[in-house]
């Protein structure tokens, strides 16, 4: 996954907004005005930010390598991902769509 392949999987999903509000290069991702996703545009390889549920970012921190507590997040709801292709793409928007998940709670009517 490069930034673009992500980019585009993350304006895809409905209610999302891109912005840039931390500076040129750190791409950020909402739904509903939270953050999903934020991403680093200079660092090679790519790393992203996502929220996890703890006990799951603790197990994926344990278990892959290219897991690491969130920087300069919250390290308990927060995770970096290092894309070092260590891990298909398939993990990287499972782990995308846990994130959106957490924060977009759709009204219901």
């Amino acid at each position: 996954m490069d930034v673009e392949s992500l980019r585009e999987y993350c304006i895809r999903k409905p209610m999302v907004e891109e912005s840039f509000p931390f500076g040129e290069d750190t791409l950020v991702f909402k739904v509903g005005g939270k953050i999903f996703l934020l991403c680093s545009l200079d660092s090679n390889p790519l790393r992203f930010n996502v929220k996890c549920d703890p006990e799951l970012a603790i197990e994926l921190r344990e278990r892959y390598s290219c897991v690491q507590p969130g920087y300069h997040m919250n390290k308990k709801h927060w995770n970096t991902i290092v894309v070092d292709h260590s891990v298909s793409d398939n993990d990287l928007r499972e782990w995308i769509d846990h994130s959106y998940g957490l924060v977009y709670k759709p009204k219901k009517r």
